[in-house]
């Protein structure tokens, strides 16, 4: 028998707002869920901290509001939050021992903004050692697991949030992008993803790996969810100078138009010779349900994204180096005991307290920025992402609305299986870093399964083009789930 659809999340706040149901009640439910998935052997381990009293305060909050008559968009709707993103009851580590039991002084923007629209916020979710990682292996806290099969990844470096909504835990998460990290663990669980455009959402509280590409985004089990909660927390913000100063238009409103009328771009760089033939299958067929939608298909090329992975393993752990300097034993978090100088120090404190993959990435940054080499790595590759923008704007300009593409080149990995190769790691990004470079907004959605794993499909629109990027996404969704015209 065929599960009913989960609720939508305007359906749980108008259950709430009625009387159906209380802030209180889906919290329960939420802790009930997380337990059994705890319970499990192997455990799901989606979250570093959940529940207990800052979450039932919460929830209480938010049903006192409902009772003064306050309605709001997300009234009791529970939410979880990626753990490097700020917030004032729970411990933010990112995933990492070097901030274990760290509690922020200031909570990020886009929490506040959850939670003055009535969310409760349940717990922290795992990921990836300071978002550095494409399948939430790389946690101090031990890896998360695919929700459909508990032998791969769910992807990375936002693995927790999307196991908690891929599993039921929560219906909607926050995550972080800055090579894919929302858009790529989305497709490995089976659910919608979004980056929006640089800019459009506060970065104020996101805990820094690489500031020109780091974005927060929206993870959710359907498109018009992960519309709603991106209207939400986008927008200005006077807290972050790079936060777009540009209206926030209605997407849920304006994506019912669906892909009637749209161009869609089919880039050929994103269709390699060895792309997984399941996937090139679902992506195909995905295509076929655009056409027959009455959206005109169009090839194109981005030449330049052939150059995507080196360039952006460049510049991200070229801003890793200088934004994780911060981390030295001496302001806040882990301190190395036994230490005599500031060099034993910093050497104790970042030896313990970072993981493998970070004093990797640490290491090829400092290298790259070193004198002698800048101009050689670093700026050369400011110069290729350069170009792989250009090419964006050029397709965008000559008349095409959106582009389609795989999200992944596989389905989920086993866990282990890339360990010994971070090489091999890295590629799971390929067709995700394109867009972060060039600062586009860009959606996954689930486009059917290969050997019985989820397969997601991607839409890339042009800057703050999320209008169309959420009008295509939706169009493909209802067509796919039999409600097209």
């Amino acid at each position: 028998m065929a599960r009913e659809p989960a609720p939508s999340l305007d359906a749980i706040a108008a259950a709430v707002l009625a009387g159906e149901t209380s802030a209180v009640a889906l919290l329960e439910a939420a802790e009930r869920e997380q337990a059994r998935r705890e319970a499990a052997d192997p455990p799901l381990n989606a979250f570093l901290a959940f529940g207990g009293e800052h979450a039932r305060a919460s929830a209480d909050a938010a049903d006192a509001r409902v009772r003064a008559g306050e309605s709001t968009p997300l009234a009791g709707v529970p939410v979880a939050v990626k753990d490097n993103l700020c917030t004032l009851d729970y411990p933010t580590t990112c995933g990492s021992r070097i901030l274990e039991g760290y509690v922020s002084p200031y909570e990020a923007t886009v929490v506040r903004r959850l939670r003055e629209a009535g969310a409760v916020v349940v717990g922290k979710t795992n990921l990836d050692e300071f978002a550095m990682g494409s399948s939430t292996e790389h946690s101090a806290w031990g890896p998360t697991r695919n929700p459909h099969d508990a032998a791969r990844v769910p992807g990375g470096s936002s693995g927790g949030s999307a196991a908690a909504v891929a599993a039921g835990i929560v219906p909607v998460a926050l995550g972080s992008e800055t090579g894919g990290s929302v858009r790529q663990p989305a497709a490995l669980c089976g659910i919608v993803g979004v980056k929006p455009t640089y800019g459009r959402v506060s970065r104020y509280g996101l805990v820094a790996f690489a500031s020109s590409l780091d974005q927060v985004g929206v993870m959710a089990r359907s498109v018009a969810d992960a519309a709603r909660v991106t209207a939400i927390i986008a927008g200005e913000d006077p807290l972050d100078s790079t936060a777009a100063l540009l209206p926030v238009p209605d997407y849920v409103a304006e994506m019912q138009s669906g892909l009637d009328g749209l161009v869609v771009g089919i880039p050929d760089e994103f269709f390699p010779d060895e792309l997984d033939a399941g996937m090139r299958a679902a992506c195909e067929a995905a295509i076929d349900v655009i056409r027959a939608t009455g959206a005109e298909v169009r090839r194109v090329s981005l030449p330049h994204t052939t150059h995507a992975i080196p360039t952006y393993y460049l510049i991200a752990p070229a801003e890793a180096s200088s934004n994780l300097a911060r981390f030295d034993g001496v302001r806040y978090g882990l301190r190395a005991a036994g230490a005599t100088t500031t060099e034993d120090v910093y050497y104790g404190t970042r030896a313990q307290g970072f993981g493998d993959e970070v004093k990797r990435r640490i290491m090829l940054g400092t290298y790259a920025l070193s004198a002698g080499y800048h101009d050689e790595y670093y700026d050369r590759a400011q110069r290729a992402r350069a170009l792989i923008a250009r090419d964006f704007a050029r397709v965008f300009a000559d008349g095409v609305d959106v582009l389609f593409t795989p999200t992944t080149p596989t389905t989920a990995f086993l866990i282990g299986e890339n360990d010994a190769d971070p090489y091999r790691m890295y590629l799971a990004d390929t067709f995700t870093v394109p867009a972060n470079l060039a600062g586009v907004p860009a959606i996954s959605v689930p486009i059917g399964t290969a050997g019985g794993l989820p397969v997601g499909g991607q839409f890339m629109a042009p800057m703050f083009g999320e209008t169309a990027m959420f009008a295509a996404a939706y169009g493909l969704e209802r067509a796919l789930a039999g409600g097209a015209e």
